[in-house]
């Protein structure tokens, strides 16, 4: 109730300036104990994806908690799991500013961050620091590669974060979708991403043994796929044995903003704009992997009965980043209410 006031004195500021002083906020909240002035109660729908066990469905995606600076404020506003990062082996600086573009005629948002992080060292401290992973929250830590390793020597990037985070990780995405980084979708392509998930998985294995537990790994895909490239993404998950794919990153594309202010800025779009594409990637790699692995649900939910098409087209998990921007923390219990009524009807 409090969000749509809030948001006039956001949106009337630069968006990385908003999103900074909006997260110091959250943490704030938290601390002080004032978090449920932004939460609403949160219906409980229990599910098991990868092996985890989810209170509810519904994740906040990365990129809004890159660093994992604001853990423990997110958690209290009633997200099933969290999603932190993307993180690099380095700190970067990401792209130059400014970089985050809001549409708000469209509820869209275009980024070219170019994962500015960090460092994966640091956002260990701050997971080890926080409370929610603690007290057995689901926190998914999404990892990258640095702008300036080659993209032939990508591979090194994603196993040095992968062996970093694995033990303080519920599960590991695997970001190589970002339209921001040069090249790094090429490392969605056949032979590239054969070569990636097979050392990627080799190395899974031997941390699984060296620390008695095994940490689920998702692949995050783009949503400007053919079907073929779909099809051969499927065929892929399916061969190295993964245990979840994301669908989808943001897209290229666009469709429907192109004529409005902010709308031809270099970089990913999200939001509403990318709801139609997103989902017929889901529904179409759903359809190619049969139900032999789980899909996350992301891209363009703004209300409940979005997050319920993202179900009914195969996703096992939602999550979301600019609906949260733009309908802050009452999309979190619309969303769980929703899917709670759902699944029930199901049963």
């Amino acid at each position: 109730m409090l969000y749509p006031l809030i948001r006039k004195f956001f949106f009337a500021l630069d968006a990385e300036t908003a999103h900074g002083i909006g997260m110091s906020g959250v943490s704030f909240l938290n601390a002080t104990g004032f978090a449920g002035l932004l939460a609403k109660p949160v219906a409980p729908c229990p599910v098991e994806v990868m092996g985890l066990k989810f209170p509810n469905p519904v994740g906040l995606a990365a990129g809004l908690d890159k660093n994992g600076d604001y853990i423990d404020g997110l958690a209290r506003l009633g997200f099933g799991f969290l999603e932190i990062g993307t993180i690099t082996p380095r700190p970067q600086d990401g792209n130059p500013k400014p970089r985050l573009f809001r549409i708000p005629e469209a509820q869209g948002i275009i980024n070219r961050m170019g994962f500015n992080n960090a460092g994966v060292d640091k956002l260990l401290e701050n997971v080890r620091a926080a409370q929610f992973p603690k007290n057995g929250g689901i926190l998914g830590i999404n990892i990258g590669k640095n702008a300036t390793t080659p993209i032939d020597k990508a591979a090194d990037d994603y196993l040095i974060c992968l062996e970093k985070v694995y033990n303080d990780a519920s599960y590991v995405a695997v970001n190589i979708s970002s339209p921001n980084t040069k090249n790094l979708r090429e490392l969605q392509k056949d032979d590239a991403l054969d070569d990636l998930l097979a050392q990627l998985k080799a190395k899974q294995e031997q941390l699984a043994d060296n620390y008695g537990k095994y940490v689920p790994m998702a692949l995050k895909i783009a949503p400007d796929l053919d079907d073929a490239q779909i099809l051969a993404i499927a065929d892929a998950l399916r061969r190295h044995r993964m245990d979840g794919v994301i669908a989808t990153n943001t897209t290229l594309s666009r469709d429907g903003v192109d004529k409005l202010p902010n709308g031809n800025e270099t970089g990913g779009l999200s939001g509403k704009p990318v709801f139609e594409k997103s989902t017929a990637v889901l529904k179409k790699l759903s359809t190619a992997l049969a139900g032999e692995l789980p899909i996350i649900g992301v891209g363009g939910i703004m209300g409940g009965e979005d997050a319920a098409e993202k179900i009914r087209a195969g996703a096992s998990l939602v999550q979301f980043y600019s609906g949260f921007i733009y309908r802050g923390p009452d999309l979190v219990s619309e969303v769980a209410e929703t899917l709670a009524n759902m699944l029930k009807k199901s049963v």
